[in-house]
């Protein structure tokens, strides 16, 4: 099986080989942006979507794409295919590039993009089937939480803190309100209606996340976009969690406390039945 391939300004290597400068301002400022794709049997999904969220997160940091959409697709495709891995992980890098530090932006300094396809990391079964555990964190991360930035620290910290606490996901909470996951999107069940915070500066508004709000407006289920207070979050009666390696999970317990009867409710199982037979019609 190959152990993936890296795109590295054009030119295609593998993880050994591909070297990024010290001063690449990625490394030295977190200044730059991302998008994780996911590929199943050799095809990434939403590539599209995923490649306008990244346009859109590079130009609110005034950092032009040095490729167009279209051959910055063509160029992820041929690397899937080269690298040969059916379920997969497209991940995307763009930085200000390699300058001597200094706040200002760089004059005249091509940006670093980086593409890597590697083996998913597989959410394992029994966490699907039995549900997981969440723990809530203070959201002390910047005002801008919109843009796909690779400044993580305060995910890294509070995925830590979940993980440490026998938790699956970490859920962010601001003046009472629940904003995202670490690195997914939250729903509530209240048994009338399927809630999910407004996607503002708060939160990245997730591709998985467009895609579950359609699900579920097709399936006939009332959503709703707006604050989502952490006391609502526990009573409901599901809570769903998801994003583009993840997919959907069912939430059974957050900080200790069961959600509903503690396993997952059959608007998840629903849920991600649909998602699953999308998947299935687009990659096919």
């Amino acid at each position: 099986m190959s152990e993936g391939l890296v795109w590295l300004n054009g030119e295609i290597l593998d993880f050994a080989s591909a070297k990024v400068s010290v001063e690449d301002r990625g490394f030295q400022f977190g200044d730059g942006v991302y998008e994780v794709v996911r590929v199943y049997q050799g095809k990434p999904f939403a590539l599209k979507e995923h490649l306008e969220r990244l346009q859109r997160s590079a130009r609110e940091i005034e950092l032009p794409l040095p490729l167009s959409l279209a051959d910055l697709a063509a160029a992820a495709e041929d690397l899937i295919a080269r690298a040969g891995i059916a379920e997969a992980e497209l991940y995307i890098q763009l930085t200000r590039g390699a300058a001597r530090r200094n706040h200002l932006f760089p004059s005249d300094t091509p940006p670093t993009l980086v593409m890597t396809v590697r083996q998913v990391r597989l959410i394992p079964p029994e966490l699907r089937e039995q549900g997981i555990r969440a723990l809530t964190v203070p959201d002390e991360r910047w005002a801008r939480c919109d843009i796909k930035s690779i400044c993580l620290l305060p995910n890294v910290l509070a995925k830590e803190r979940a993980h440490r606490a026998g938790a699956f996901e970490a859920l962010f909470v601001r003046e009472g309100v629940v904003t995202e996951g670490t690195s997914s999107n939250v729903f509530a069940w209240t048994g009338e209606e399927l809630v999910t915070p407004v996607a503002d500066h708060r939160i990245l508004s997730g591709i998985t996340r467009s895609f579950v709000l359609r699900l579920a407006q097709q399936h006939g289920y009332r959503t709703v976009e707006r604050d989502l207070p952490l006391a609502e979050l526990k009573s409901a009666r599901e809570v769903i969690i998801a994003g583009t390696v993840t997919e959907l999970l069912a939430v059974i317990a957050i900080d200790g406390e069961p959600v509903g009867e503690g396993t997952p409710g059959p608007i998840f199982r629903q849920l991600y039945a649909a998602y699953r037979n999308m998947i299935a019609e687009r990659v096919r």
